[in-house]
Parts: C-alpha cells; structure tokens; sequence
C-alpha cells in the first residue's frame, strides 16, 4: 500500500529531522485548506492515483508521533466469522481505534454484511517501547475493480476516509509468457481472467489433450481486447483475437456474411472440423467399428459404433453443431441421444446415465457443448460411451468416414484474413522485442471484420 509507506523499511531518524518533516508536512496539509484539490492536481498534471498517493504519504509522515514507529503495512484478509472490527483489530489496535475505523467507512460501504476472503490493508505504527496498543495509520479497501476507499489519520488525529475512482481504458493486451503451475494462473498473472482462459482451453482442445501435453516452462500467447484500470487491474476482458501455445497459432477472424467469428491458422483454415475426432475427452477406445464377439449376447456381430472407456459421469459433447432428434430410452442402448447434423450427417450416444441441461429434442446444439454423462444405461457391462455416426440413415465407422472438412478461406477473404494477422503478428513481434516486460498493451489495434 504504497500511499502509506514510500516501500522503505523503518529506520531511526533523529528527532529534530523528524520534528521538521512532520511540520513540512502539516503546513502543506493547512495550506491545502486554501487551495482547491482539483486546481491543484490539475497545475501539476497529476492523476487521482498520484495525488491520492501523495496526500496519503503526507499523512503518515505527520500522523506518526513521537514514540511510535514509522508505519508499516500490515496486510489483512477476514476470517470466517470474523466482523471487520475484528480483523483491523487483529493489526495490533485497540478494540476503540478498530471500531471508530469501521464506522468510518460504514457510509461508504456494508461494514455488516462482510464475507470471509475479504483482503484490505493497514498502515500502521507501533510503540518504540514495544508495549501498548499500535496506532493506526491508514487502511486501503477495495470495493471494485476501479474504486476503493481509504481512511488515513489527519495531522490533528481525526479519521478522513477518501473514495478514490479510478479511470478505465480500453486497450488490446499482448499477454505471454511461460506456463508455471498451470495455464489458468499464468495468464491471469499477465491480466486475463477466467474467461479469456476457458476459450484458449477450448480452441485447444481439438488438437492437445491439457492432462497430457502441456508441461511447465512452454511457452504461450494470447491477444485479447480488455478494460483496465490505471493501476493495471483488469475490469473486464472482450475478445480473444490470438492464442498460441505449444507452437500452434489461431486468429479470430469474421468472414463477411458470417453471423459470427471463427478462428482460423496461419493458412486461413477453420480451426473447426465438421466433426470432432472424439466427442469424449481423454478417453481411450475400448472397442471399434465392426464384428466382434458380443460382450452379453456371447456371438459373433457386428459393432456398429466406437466404444470408448470412461468414468461414470463424464461429460459427453456434440461432434458437430446441429439439432437434437432424440433423447429418450432406446432398448439396449439405454439413455439415447441423436444430433441432425447438415448434409445427412447424424451421430448417436448412448448408455449415457443422464443428459446434459436443456437436452431435448428439438434443441439446437454447438459443436463441443455437454449434452449428455457417461453411463452404464442398456445392454452395457460398465460405464462407457457406445458413439454411432450415420450418413443417410446408414451407420459408416466413424474413424475412416471422409466427413466435410472445415471452411478455407480464398480469395479476397483470404487476402483480408492475411492483413489482419499480419497486424497482430507485428504487435507480437513489437512486444517480444521488449525483452523486459512481461506484458505490452497497444490500444490502436481493431480488427478490421467482427
């Protein structure tokens, strides 16, 4: 909390030195009574944050009298069952210093109502002697992305709280960096959020498997368009415009007429398959298309499916978009799903144990969306997924049927495409040439379609 304490450790100054400073300070803070602020921070160019930060600072440095310690930052996250009272308590105050800060702050916020996980932090200063309560400085509480409230001790003793707004832009992050724990908290670290991660996850998923293939240290990129504020807390995130990992690239791009955007490679092919190799993921193949030696019936007939082993519950997804046909009981095959795909194209689940949300027929689904759980429903002797895929009404194997490949892009749409990655590969390439910094963010880029 860099408003209370310019990040030096407490040294031990002489009482003269520290005499002067405190008046410095306090004939600053009265003359300040005569001057408007926003005239001030205006003549001298200053943000909020700025001038926050060093109205605050002048505070601290006139509100630590002789006797006590030069403040210091005292971190503090509500405990379950904790009151905020409590918790400022905990940072060494009194119980009647604690509770004149929280009605301090009861205007501005539900002092009530606090839930466990709540993080502040104090400034605070304690006695040379090292006996005795310790007096608090200030304390800083988020209470959103772009505002806080702060509470620091005027030169005459007396709580001020101050709620500090901070201004947001919109620019496009270059966010990259390597892979430490796991992708979620890397990017995050680099001002994603969870959103932004969970469509990487998802671009992703038709070509590595993330249990498997993603391993500590590899690298990663993502372009994503975000709102952050001035001290570079994201508010929001909007669209993912790039990702990379693992040396595979996607470029979000809309094709003119196309009701939404997709997401291409370097070539201008649709990352998007007509159907997906497997509607299960991290399943191994248990049995496939063709004659066999049935498991109940004990002879030899034919297979008419792939039959992939996995736990109960698994979500199952939809190989393709489409509309739901059924969604019933069907003898031997238990909990039943078939998913009308174009062109006469169908695919078929089944034994499932239960169906996905709103799953029924009629119901329009997209490619790589939960409609069903894997189950042991039907003629099945343990939890696996039976998966059909038909062509006119007529069952084909799913592994060797030649299925419409995803769209490329040609022509003009081609050439537009190429000028927009081009675009983002230079701001890639401009980021990376930084060397130091872990994340660049250029607001002049848009994409030129969606």
């Amino acid at each position: 909390m860099a408003q209370f304490d310019p990040r030096r450790q407490p040294v031990r100054v002489s009482p003269h030195l520290f005499t002067v400073c405190a008046a410095v300070a306090v004939a600053a803070l009265v003359w300040r009574v005569y001057q408007p602020l926003e005239t001030a921070a205006q003549a001298a160019g200053l943000t909020p944050v700025q001038l926050a930060q060093l109205e605050s600072q002048a505070f601290a440095a006139a509100s630590a009298p002789d006797g006590l310690t030069n403040p210091e930052i005292v971190p503090v996250e509500v405990r379950s069952g904790e009151t905020l009272e409590q918790a400022v308590q905990r940072t060494g105050v009194d119980a009647n210093e604690a509770r004149a800060v929280v009605r301090s702050l009861a205007d501005g916020f539900d002092v009530v109502n606090i839930r466990a996980g709540l993080r502040f932090e104090t400034a605070v200063a304690r006695p040379r002697s090292g006996g005795g309560s310790a007096r608090l400085i200030g304390l800083t509480l988020r209470t959103g992305p772009a505002t806080q409230l702060t509470v620091t001790r005027n030169f005459d003793g007396a709580l001020r709280v101050r709620e500090l707004a901070e201004q947001v832009t919109q620019e496009t992050t270059v966010a990259s960096g390597e892979i430490h724990g796991s992708l979620h908290q890397s990017a995050v670290a680099l001002g994603a959020d969870s959103s932004v991660v969970a469509r990487v996850v998802q671009l992703f998923a038709h070509r590595l498997d993330f249990s498997r293939d993603i391993r500590a240290g590899d690298p990663f990129t993502m372009v994503f368009e975000r709102t952050v504020t001035e001290s570079g807390v994201t508010v929001d995130t909007g669209e993912l415009l790039y990702a990379e990992l693992k040396g595979v690239r996607f470029y979000r791009y809309q094709p003119a007429g196309a009701s939404q955007a997709q997401y291409f490679d370097e070539e201008g092919k649709n990352i998007r398959g007509f159907l997906l190799q497997t509607p299960i993921d991290g399943a191994r193949i248990s049995s496939n298309y063709g004659m066999r030696r049935h498991p109940i019936a004990g002879y030899r007939r034919m297979h008419q499916g792939i039959d992939f082993a996995a736990g109960y519950g698994t979500p199952v997804v939809a190989a393709a978009d489409g509309v739901v046909v059924e969604a019933r009981r069907w003898g031997g095959y238990g909990n039943w799903v078939r998913i009308r795909h174009s062109d006469g194209w169908e695919t078929g689940y089944a034994h499932l144990s239960r169906y996905g949300s709103g799953i029924r027929a009629g119901q329009r689904v997209q490619q790589g969306q939960i409609i069903a759980y894997v189950g042991s429903t039907g003629a099945s002797t343990g939890p696996h997924l039976h998966y059909e895929l038909w062509r006119h009404g007529q069952r084909v194997n799913p592994r060797g049927a030649r299925v419409p490949q995803g769209t490329i892009l040609t022509g003009r749409e081609l050439a537009a495409f190429q000028a927009q990655r081009a675009r983002i590969d230079a701001m890639i390439a401009e980021r990376q040439g930084g060397g130091a910094v872990q994340q660049a963010a250029v607001a002049e880029l848009r994409p030129a379609q969606g």
